[in-house]
């Protein structure tokens, strides 16, 4: 018995080497070296047309613009009350207005109900009630089930235009964002964040200008009461709404409880200057690190711009994903940075911001600004191939479209596109605008647009550790970071 079972067990091994050897020699290369890529011959399917369900565009009496959109999937409903103002448009003095009026609009309630006892009717529900401040808007949103509707709506119509600011709920507000901007540099990456957008738009620019504890604090609840009034007007405010209901029924019910309102006026921000960039050498100091945050930046442009596609496939072969020759330069191949990106940056209604970043050791800091230097040099100069813009091109529509791909996804969009004054059909162009970019495009707009003598290099690091030192790349500028304290905070620095 037990020779029998040697036997097999020889025989078994037998047969494996034979079957091994054979996988072997079939995946061997060929005598010429080339070695078979099954993977390329998969086919690849075109996309599909792009026809994303547009919501319905009704618009009041009064102006309000309301977008609603059905989606039967869930029983759940959710909109959203946009309106035009935001921090860019708040009193130098106040900065941070629009921040504290997000935190404390929500939590202070109304008249017939504070926030707190909201807070428990609307966690029986399962729903929510939202504030929020950003840089263009302000916006009060809501979520709750299909049987809730009414009684959530009714209580967001009651807070929009019936908010009573408690100054608890201020003071609260103010003291978690001052506790932020005590904080704000610990963290290289957001010391790295603040300072490159102070060079880009200049420090007194709405776009960078910095919240101080001293603007905190002297924000006051007439503060939040005018401001308040001064968006919260028919004119001025955009409804969006999506979920589980009957168009017609929901369109009754948002022009029963807002229509008869007075239209207001329609807020108009200040017009907004954008000088050039000063380009040069800029340095923050952090003993405590032992990496080098790295940024190189200029202005970008809008979205509005005829050269928007061949600009965004641009991006795309240079600065965004792992084929881009940002990534495959300075990581793959030199390896000296993890994270490295670019990007040209669009904005809605004012220029984006030309942004090139990489984290480095510290011995390698000169080494990795000379790269990235080089490599906006050559994308400004060197030749496009046909294969960069075919990956890049794929690389943007196969996941443009997962940005898409709900009805709630595409609303949000075409909420954009109204509030910037865009054409209804800029989604369905995009996909065509994109595929007719060329080499010659994309070798165009780098000529046009990307100059390195424009750009301002700022790095975040540890001054002892950089070596060689910064200044072997030229002049170099030392920003002050210091948070300036109110009297009687001073030791809190």
């Amino acid at each position: 018995m037990r020779k029998k079972l040697m036997r097999c067990v020889f025989l078994s091994v037998a047969l494996a080497g034979i079957s091994g050897g054979l996988i072997a020699a079939q995946d061997a290369p060929s005598q010429s070296g080339a070695q078979a890529k099954p993977w390329e011959k998969i086919p690849i399917p075109p996309l599909k047309e792009f026809k994303p369900q547009m919501a319905k565009r009704i618009e009041l009496k009064n102006g309000i613009v309301v977008f609603l959109q059905e989606d039967h999937e869930l029983p759940f409903v959710s909109g959203s009350v946009l309106m035009r103002g935001g921090s860019r448009d708040e009193p130098a003095a106040k900065l941070g207005l629009v921040a504290l009026l997000g935190e404390t609009w929500r939590t202070s309630g109304t008249a017939k109900m504070d926030g707190d006892a909201m807070d428990d009717l609307l966690e029986s529900h399962a729903a929510k009630i939202e504030t929020s401040g950003g840089i263009a808007t302000t916006t009060l949103s809501w979520d709750c089930l299909k049987g809730d509707f009414d009684q959530v709506f009714g209580l967001t119509v009651d807070l929009l235009l019936h908010p009573k600011f408690s100054k608890e709920k201020l003071q609260l507000a103010q003291q978690q964002l001052a506790t932020g901007i005590v904080r704000r540099n610990d963290d290289a990456d957001e010391i790295l964040g603040i300072e490159s957008q102070k060079l880009v738009y200049g420090a007194k620019s709405p776009y960078a200008r910095q919240v101080e504890i001293a603007n905190v604090m002297a924000v006051t609840l007439d503060d939040l009461s005018a401001w308040q009034k001064r968006v919260v007007q028919p004119a001025n405010m955009m409804i969006s709404v999506s979920g589980d209901f009957d168009s017609a029924a929901m369109e009754a019910k948002l022009r029963a409880a807002l229509e008869g309102l007075p239209r207001g006026e329609k807020f108009v921000s200040a017009k907004i200057e954008f000088p050039a960039v000063v380009p040069g050498i800029y340095f923050v100091n952090k003993e405590d690190v032992n990496q080098s945050k790295i940024a190189i930046v200029g202005l970008g442009t809008e979205r509005n711009n005829p050269d928007l596609y061949a600009i965004a496939v641009m991006n795309s072969l240079f600065g965004e994903g792992f084929s881009s020759r940002l990534m495959q330069e300075i990581r793959t191949k030199l390896g000296l940075s993890y994270d490295v990106s670019g990007n040209f940056g669009a904005s809605w209604d004012h220029p984006g911001a030309f942004r090139v970043e990489a984290g480095t050791k510290s011995a390698t800091t000169v080494q990795t600004v000379r790269a990235l230097e080089d490599e906006i040099k050559e994308l400004s100069s060197a030749p496009v191939t046909q294969e960069e813009v075919k990956t890049a091109k794929d690389q943007i529509l196969n996941s443009w479209i997962f940005e898409f791909d709900t009805k709630d996804k595409v609303l949000g969009e075409e909420v954009r596109l109204e509030f910037y004054g865009y054409p209804a059909d800029y989604l369905e162009k995009y996909r065509a605008g994109i595929e007719a970019v060329t080499p010659k495009d994309v070798e165009r707009v780098a000529r046009k647009y990307v100059h390195l003598d424009s750009l301002a290099v700022l790095v975040v690091g540890n001054e002892k550790q950089i070596t060689p030192a910064l200044s072997t790349l030229g002049p170099v500028k030392a920003l002050d970071i210091t948070i300036p304290m109110p009297k009687g905070m001073e030791t809190e620095q």
